[in-house]
């Protein structure tokens, strides 16, 4: 790794970060078109094989790019480092030059499981002042720069950001449903509706209509879906016997609880026999659990997927916010699906786009659903199902994919910039000569 004089961190392409994985040696594996799912399923080719080729080419056009996310020193008690981290990586070994600045606040620095990233450059700030001050070179030599959703005081970040940048600047929303129902609120704790207009680009966890509504009613210039992904080099299948039958991996919340409470604590005392597990932070202590239910107070992401692969079926389930406007997947989907773990879900609009129902995916509604699925699906149909799931988030949901659209999503944000700059010199000029012939 090499520091330059100005700050930012050069680090070689293509550097591997995955764990060695030994397989049988066989052809290159190329994808010279996109392949249907099946035909990747029944791909003879070795996993590592595979994952060499979803490794980073240099990018065209390698850039200087500044994040004020949240965190991603710590995953505790929310879903934003994780995200931040494969981005990064994945941005990285492409060739890109990438600062974090994160701020730092006692909840997080008292959990801190990844206090120095070994990717990018990670950079703490005191406050708004300590940022204007000691960032502003860095914030304004950047092509891109990206803001994210929750970052505190988001709106004068925003702002300055704004004023200081001259290159492309993006606002990062990995909570869009919640963020709207908070502009609806009067709640402009990260984002408020007139600064939505002035970034250049939205970038949304959440597709679907939700997008159109970015831009017709609040006037972003360009809302486009830049969704959760994972890193195949650290999620993938390991071969042991899962000793749970069913569990499920996430953060207390309120309007989850009833759904949680039906699709794993309700069969979980059904199916006596059977072990489950639940983990995740901030859980109330009058929570009734099932004796076969054990819990788990907190898991960083080095151990998601041994607690993925430890499952013969992992459960997700969403947010009343992300249900309501639908193609909103969470990145525990992907990861398990990369594990191989066979999901069972609950249903929102836009599932079916990430993933197919029946063939890919379980749907459950009820107690009953999810106990049908545990008791009916054989062995086999367990593990094609797993494999089939995997083989989807492998096309198409990789953090590199993700790397990959930001670069696609950064250029046309700067073409229309350079398409407005020249329209608006054109207006001046056509003005200030029709103001002389007059």
């Amino acid at each position: 790794m090499h520091t330059e004089p100005n700050g930012w961190k050069r680090s070689s392409v293509g550097q591997s970060l995955r764990p060695k994985i030994l397989r049988p040696q066989t052809r290159p594996y190329r994808l010279p078109r996109r392949k249907t799912v099946r035909e990747v399923v029944s791909d003879p080719t070795p996993q590592s094989i595979l994952m060499e080729n979803q490794s980073s080419q240099p990018a065209d056009s390698p850039m200087r790019i500044v994040i004020l996310g949240l965190s991603i020193t710590s995953s505790w008690g929310n879903g934003h480092a994780t995200c931040y981290r494969g981005l990064v990586r994945a941005l990285v070994r492409r060739g890109h030059q990438v600062l974090f600045l994160e701020r730092d606040v006692p909840w997080y620095a008292a959990h801190r499981d990844l206090p120095q990233p070994p990717f990018g450059t990670t950079r703490l700030y005191e406050n708004l002042g300590d940022l204007r001050t000691n960032y502003r070179r860095q914030v304004s030599e950047a092509e891109l720069v990206i803001v994210g959703s929750y970052v505190p005081e988001g709106v004068a970040v925003g702002q300055w950001v704004m004023e200081t940048a001259s290159g492309v600047v993006a606002f990062y929303d990995i909570d869009t449903p919640v963020t709207l129902a908070k502009l609806a609120r009067g709640d402009y704790d990260y984002l408020s509706p007139e600064l939505i207009a002035h970034y250049h680009l939205y970038l949304s966890f959440t597709g679907g209509s939700i997008l159109q509504r970015l831009e017709n009613e609040f006037g972003a210039p360009l809302a486009l879906p830049l969704y959760c992904a994972f890193d195949p080099h650290l999620y993938f299948p390991e071969d042991v016997a899962p000793p749970f039958e069913l569990g499920y991996m996430g953060t207390f919340s309120a309007d989850r609880q009833p759904t949680l409470e039906q699709l794993l604590i309700h069969p979980a005392q059904q199916l006596g026999a059977r072990r489950f597990v639940v983990a995740g932070p901030q859980y109330p202590i009058d929570i009734h659990w099932p004796d076969n239910v054990q819990r788990i107070e907190h898991l960083p992401p080095s151990k998601h997927r041994r607690f993925y692969c430890a499952q013969r079926f992992t459960l997700n389930v969403t947010r009343r916010d992300m249900i309501e406007a639908g193609y909103s997947p969470s990145v525990r989907l992907f990861e398990a699906a990369a594990c191989g773990t066979p999901i069972i879900s609950d249903w929102w609009q836009g599932l079916d786009e990430f993933f197919i129902p029946g063939e890919e995916i379980l749907i459950a509604r009820t107690s009953s659903d999810v106990v049908h699925h545990l008791r009916t699906l054989s062995e086999d149909q367990r593990r094609q199902l797993g494999e089939r799931s995997r083989a989807r988030v492998l096309q198409e949901h990789t953090c590199e994919h993700r790397a990959r659209e930001l670069e696609s999503y950064c250029c046309t944000a700067r073409q229309r910039r350079s398409r407005g700059a020249v329209q608006r010199s054109a207006a001046v000029k056509g003005s200030a000569g029709s103001a002389l012939g007059s």
